[in-house]
């Protein structure tokens, strides 16, 4: 493993309630009711095709146009409602600072666009990003490949050498079509929807004593070779 890659919201940082209440309070507007469950399990998930059957099989009629609108208020109400209420999870600077000291490249992989994410992202966490890959920036967002694709091409690693950490089925699926191994943290949801990733941990600093304990098995490995 050279690289770890991390989806933003509900993995660096602690975001996922503020955008599902912003989701919710922009279909209210249209007389569309959405539970907290549908969005926090189908995060990430807004390609249009995509997002418009989520919805409709929820009983929230619209096509490509509404959602267009709806995704334009959405984020218009978080940026104004909730953006301020946003930091990153207790754990993850140090989580960080250890993986950065460990030699391992680090990347944040993220659906939500680059205005957002200027907004939202402390400096000192963005410091640490060898690179940074949002929704505008690919032609196809998750839970399709290439946002994952395009993170490992521009690292130069191949995708066998990449690790990514999500915490929703669209990310977990982005990551697997890549080919890359993929962790999850139950942040937002339950272990049995995150069951298409590779392991599954509580809290990040599990996902850190894994990790570590991780390389340093592959170091007596090489050692012992």
């Amino acid at each position: 493993m050279k690289a770890v890659l991390f989806d933003m919201d509900g993995v660096i940082l602690d975001s996922m309630a503020y955008h599902v209440r912003a989701w919710q309070m922009a279909m209210e507007e249209r007389g569309l009711r959405v539970s907290a469950d549908v969005l926090y399990l189908h995060e990430g998930a807004i390609e249009p095709e995509t997002a418009v059957d989520i919805f409709q099989r929820n009983n929230c009629p619209m096509d490509a146009q509404d959602f267009a609108e709806i995704l334009a208020r959405q984020k218009e109400i978080f940026s104004l409602r909730f953006q301020s209420r946003v930091r990153p999870y207790p754990e993850v600077p140090g989580l960080l600072e250890e993986f950065q000291s460990r030699g391992w490249e680090l990347a944040l992989v993220t659906s939500s666009h680059s205005d957002i994410l200027d907004r939202i992202l402390p400096e000192e966490i963005r410091r640490r990003m060898a690179l940074v890959v949002t929704g505008d920036q690919v032609s196809r967002r998750k839970p399709f490949p290439d946002p994952y694709i395009q993170a490992g091409s521009a690292l130069g690693l191949p995708r066998s050498a990449c690790m990514v950490v999500e915490n929703a089925p669209a990310g977990i699926q982005a990551a697997k079509s890549a080919r890359m191994t993929c962790y999850a943290l139950t942040t937002t949801l339950s272990e049995e929807h995150l069951a298409g990733a590779d392991a599954v941990f509580r809290s990040h600093a599990d996902l850190q004593r894994h990790l570590l304990a991780r390389q340093e098995k592959d170091m007596e490995r090489f050692y012992d070779v």
